[in-house]
């Protein structure tokens, strides 16, 4: 791990070459209670990347895994957190990348790409569909039961689903509480209409929190929609079809 800072925090990040040294870099954005190594490197991104011919590169989002906490909800918007993205490319030198976020990472990805378009090639939104626009339900609970003294005392299912994430990747859960009281921001139809790079948009066929990928896809100029066979919302980010979709994606859209 290495590490830089921005914006009062001290960020980690990963990057890893290609065995032939040099390739077109990968910018990874992790979701809500995650890190880079749960969402990208044990699911098999880096070797999947790396192996295929690309740099591959994640660092933790603010709040998250080895990065520096804050327990202030105003740190956490998601332009704040896609700003971290863009000065990481910044810190590294590289002027453009394709950029993948998952779920949360997602979201953080759309904003980078309305920040700094020029910094962005390609877009992947991986468990997020038209939750981008519409919202993705009912987070409250999800805050209560990262709080909660006893988590035997939470009733709210997806509150014990993302209280239990939490606990097995030992995150800050007060971090985590601020974190998604602002990053659920939304963007409008319009937004998405004004993201013009091309467009992967991935969801699982299981997944009762991203929300239609055809839908998100459909809003935008040159975007596309690949359902992820089986998988729900915590499943699919390793799922074999999408890292092979994402593959191909790239073939057609280089740097």
């Amino acid at each position: 791990m290495q590490y830089f800072s921005h914006d009062g925090f001290d960020l980690a990040y990963l990057d890893r070459q290609p065995a032939s040294g040099h390739g077109d870099p990968v910018l990874m954005i992790h979701g809500f209670a995650s890190s880079h190594h749960v969402n990208w490197v044990s699911p098999g991104w880096f070797k999947t990347l790396n192996d295929a011919g690309y740099r591959a590169i994640a660092f933790d989002n603010r709040g998250h895994g080895s990065s520096s906490k804050s327990y202030n909800e105003a740190d956490y918007t998601p332009a704040k957190m896609a700003s971290d993205g863009a000065a990481l490319l910044d810190h590294l030198g590289i002027e453009r990348a394709h950029v993948m976020g998952y779920s949360m990472g997602a979201r953080i990805s759309a904003f980078l790409a309305l920040s700094d378009p020029d910094k962005v090639a390609t877009l992947v939104f991986g468990g997020l569909g038209i939750g981008m626009v519409d919202g993705v339900g009912d987070w409250d609970p999800i805050a209560e039961a990262l709080l909660a003294e006893d988590p035997a005392t939470t009733t709210h299912p997806r509150g014990r689903s993302f209280r239990a994430f939490a606990d097995q990747t030992r995150s800050d859960r007060r971090a985590l509480a601020a974190c998604i009281a602002t990053s659920r921001e939304l963007l409008g139809e319009d937004d998405m209409a004004r993201i013009a790079q091309p467009t992967l948009v991935a969801v699982g066929t299981k997944d009762d929190i991203g929300g239609s990928p055809d839908e998100l896809a459909a809003l935008m100029p040159n975007a596309r929609a690949f359902h992820i066979e089986g998988r729900d919302h915590m499943l699919a980010v390793g799922d074999k079809s999408f890292k092979q979709r994402v593959l191909e994606f790239y073939a057609e859209n280089p740097l």
